[in-house]
């Protein structure tokens, strides 16, 4: 099995990842992750929480800078995001791709699309090198 395999299966056997029922494609330089909308995830007015368009946008630019690093995890250090349409249903995706791989600055961006294929969010994040190996003990097997 090939690391972006792996890092799917990392990704899939997570607590956060089975609670948003999300699912992920990872290729080198790019992740793809959908989920579904759920009730659960809506704020007072209806729509879902901001905190969901981080998580897919988050984990999409993740996995696009995890999938060229095949030694260990890397951290998002900062992740700056615009929230340009509300989502009341349907299915969330965002694809996310590496903007700059040098050893000292990682970065990645992903933009997130609606059920219809309207962008709804993107956003941009630095991420780095942790001192967790990518083992099977973090479901990377």
């Amino acid at each position: 099995m090939g690391h972006c395999e792996k890092l799917e299966r990392m990704y899939l056997s997570s607590p956060t990842s089975e609670a948003y029922d999300a699912d992920i494609d990872i290729t080198e330089g790019a992740a793809t992750v959908t989920l579904p909308v759920q009730d659960k995830q809506f704020h007072a007015a209806g729509g879902v929480h901001g905190s969901v368009y981080f998580k897919v946008l988050d984990d999409a630019a993740f996995f696009a800078v995890n999938s060229l690093i095949e030694d260990v995890f890397v951290l998002t250090t900062s992740f700056n995001l615009h929230l340009t349409r509300p989502v009341s249903g349907g299915e969330l995706r965002a694809e996310g791709t590496v903007v700059n791989d040098n050893p000292n600055q990682l970065i990645g961006e992903a933009v997130a699309y609606d059920g219809d294929d309207n962008q709804i969010a993107r956003g941009t994040g630095t991420f780095a090198r942790s001192d967790t190996e990518l083992s099977p003990e973090i479901g990377y097997e």
